[in-house]
């Protein structure tokens, strides 16, 4: 009876939304990405795998079934949710949010689209400069963005091969990374 009580409000999608966010999270934080292919392990290096992985989601969804493209609109309000969470977090306060949500809004769709041509083109050179560019900014160079570009393809890959029912029951996979890679 509190269950029905409490959920009261909650959109129907919910649990789909929430399994499929806490796989996209969990995906972001595989230990490779900051352990050996040098994404700083900071507030805004986890953004930038966050947002890798939602942009590899969304970009699945895109000219899916209409209930996908609905489940990826409750998939962005929640990764724009999670994010002012965590500026709230990190103690940023009720004045700067707004400032900080939009800068880092235009962030995500910058790279979005930056991701969307490199992949649709099959271009993982252009694919490891956009990350590069990203992830890394302040670096002349990023040996390991062509393993993470590497990743993205084959994410890709993995995602388009996924069944619509099954995204939309809320099962979501991606690819082990560095998976076969030799541990230095």
């Amino acid at each position: 009876m509190f269950k029905s009580i409490l959920s009261l409000g909650r959109r129907p999608n919910q649990l789909v939304t929430d399994a499929l966010y806490g796989e996209i999270v969990a995906s972001a934080r595989q230990p490779v990405f900051y352990s050996q292919w040098g994404v700083p392990d900071t507030p805004l290096g986890r953004f930038e795998m966050l947002s890798v992985h939602m942009f590899l989601f969304l970009d699945r969804a895109r000219g899916a079934p209409p209930a996908l493209g609905e489940m990826a609109q409750d998939m962005t309000d929640e990764f724009f949710k999670d994010v002012e969470h965590s500026l709230r977090e990190l103690g940023i306060g009720d004045l700067g949010v707004p400032k900080r949500m939009k800068k880092l809004a235009k962030m995500f769709y910058g790279r979005a689209e930056a991701y969307r041509e490199a992949l649709a083109a099959g271009d993982g050179e252009a694919l490891a400069a956009a990350l590069a560019r990203n992830v890394l900014p302040e670096s002349e160079a990023w040996p390991e963005a062509p393993k993470l570009a590497a990743y993205m393809q084959e994410a890709a890959a993995v995602l388009a091969a996924q069944d619509d029912d099954a995204l939309l029951a809320g099962k979501v996979a991606f690819p082990e990374a560095g998976k076969g890679e030799a541990v230095a």
